[in-house]
């Protein structure tokens, strides 16, 4: 089989998907605002051979629930959330190969000044860094940010490709990779760096990229959006795909979804990389990691949980009773969330209660527990019955899980053959698709804002 590739899943504040376990006498989400505890985790997970961290991030915050942030706030539940960009330059100081995937949001960042973020950090990190695109689904984000007010569910799309079209002619198409000469004359040949020229719809961005061309121009991308448009953005530009499906059948049947309209957008459906999200509660034996997990069990906060999933659904679950099943209904923030449960069982009538106890350990991504071999037997099923590349790996219990599955199945998964014991290629792009791929495939469609003479597009 090929390799698994692992990516941990994590968030730049006190918690982040599991709710209540920040109690948990071995947590370490307290340590959050230590540039030493990231540094440390950085090369923990240099040590176990991930091929990067993924910062999720939300430039809002959850107060749908009880109409007040009240809950999130005492749960920690995604806030206080500090900026994943400025960390990244310290850990990639520590670290030789580890890749960085970074949340931004296309709908309050401007393409230009964050073109200039990604490619600043693509040179500090010498081509380690990727953006996983999101459009955004809070309403704070929207008030704090923006107009008072969401853009509609499927404008945020549209807002988003012409958002990537801008970036792409700025990484792609401005600076030649001869520009710089450095001749004792001209730091660069200005007749080799270019105005984009770009006026559309959402932005005008008439001028030239402020920073040079850096290792891999295009940062590596990633999406992970469950909606129709959000699908078809992810096969059309993304090149890993994360996925929270709960079951073996719903994934794969999510893999030959997106890979069959990758291929309809013309490109080759291997090229898409999907990791499947999970949490892992792991022991030295089956007995001890199935105490440890029960033990999680009982830490689990309803309003915590409740808190997240009213703001990823923009639906208030105070309104229902925690122990009645509810009726699902449309909702212009996280309708996949909504539809989640009803799809994952239409046979159970999920309550509020039901809700909390499934996402309280891992938020919606199933959870896996056991000794290092149940685990490996686990992971190395999910991949051969669906098609998937790797795992986005949550926790329950901040740095605690993570270093239990370095030490303990890490090791499983290296003797097995699925987990490279040493590196290839030192780009997070040449650790999706090998050695050498250090910018975007020929089949991506921002190869085409490709420039390499004076010509127009």
């Amino acid at each position: 089989m090929t390799r698994m590739r692992l990516f941990a899943f994590d968030f730049q504040g006190p918690a982040h998907l599991s709710a209540g376990l920040w109690r948990h006498q071995d947590d370490q989400g307290g340590r959050y605002t230590s540039l030493r505890y990231w540094t440390d985790y950085a090369q923990l997970l240099e040590r176990g051979r991930f091929d990067g961290i993924f910062f999720a991030d939300n430039v809002g915050y959850h107060d749908v629930y009880q109409g007040s942030v009240a809950a999130a706030l005492a749960d920690g539940a995604q806030v206080p959330a500090n900026d994943p960009f400025l960390v990244v330059s310290a850990m990639a100081s520590v670290t030789t190969h580890l890749g960085f995937g970074l949340t931004a949001s296309t709908s309050y960042e401007h393409p230009y000044a964050l073109a200039r973020r990604f490619s600043t950090l693509d040179h500090l990190t010498e081509g380690r860094v990727g953006w996983n695109l999101v459009t955004s689904y809070a309403d704070s984000a929207a008030r704090n940010l923006g107009n008072g007010h969401q853009v509609p569910h499927d404008e945020r799309y549209d807002v988003a490709a012409e958002h990537l079209e801008v970036c792409y002619k700025l990484w792609e198409g401005s600076w030649q990779d001869d520009a710089v000469v450095r001749d004792g004359h001209r730091y660069a040949d200005p007749a080799r760096v270019h105005d984009i020229g770009h006026r559309g719809r959402y932005f005008t961005v008439p001028g030239l990229a402020l920073c040079e061309a850096s290792p891999q121009r295009t940062p590596v991308l990633f999406q992970a959006g469950g909606s129709s448009k959000g699908q078809a953005l992810a096969a059309a530009h993304a090149e890993a795909i994360f996925t929270n499906a709960v079951s073996i059948p719903a994934l794969a049947g999510q893999v030959r979804k997106v890979r069959g309209l990758a291929a309809e957008a013309g490109r080759d459906p291997g090229s898409v990389k999907v990791l499947q999200m999970l949490s892992v509660v792991c022991a030295p034996t089956d007995e001890v990691a199935h105490a440890r997990y029960e033990s999680y069990r009982r830490l689990v906060a309803y309003a915590g949980a409740m808190a997240r999933y009213s703001g990823w659904t923009g639906l208030d679950m105070s309104q229902f009773d925690p122990d009645v099943p509810f009726a699902h209904v449309r909702t212009n923030a996280g309708q996949t969330m909504v539809d989640l449960f009803s799809r994952m069982d239409p046979d159970k009538q999920w309550t509020p209660r039901d809700i909390a106890e499934f996402i309280g350990i891992g938020g919606t991504g199933p959870t896996l527990v056991g000794s290092p071999s149940t685990v490996a037997d686990e992971l190395i099923h999910w991949m051969t019955e669906t098609g998937i590349d790797g795992f986005n790996l949550g926790h329950a219990v901040k740095y605690r899980d993570i270093a239990d599955f370095v030490e303990l199945v890490v090791p499983e998964l290296q003797r097995r053959g699925v987990v490279w014991s040493e590196y290839e290629g030192p780009t997070l792009r040449e650790k999706l698709y090998g050695p050498g791929t250090v910018r975007l495939r020929g089949d991506h469609p921002g190869s085409r804002f490709t420039r390499t003479s004076v010509s127009a597009w």
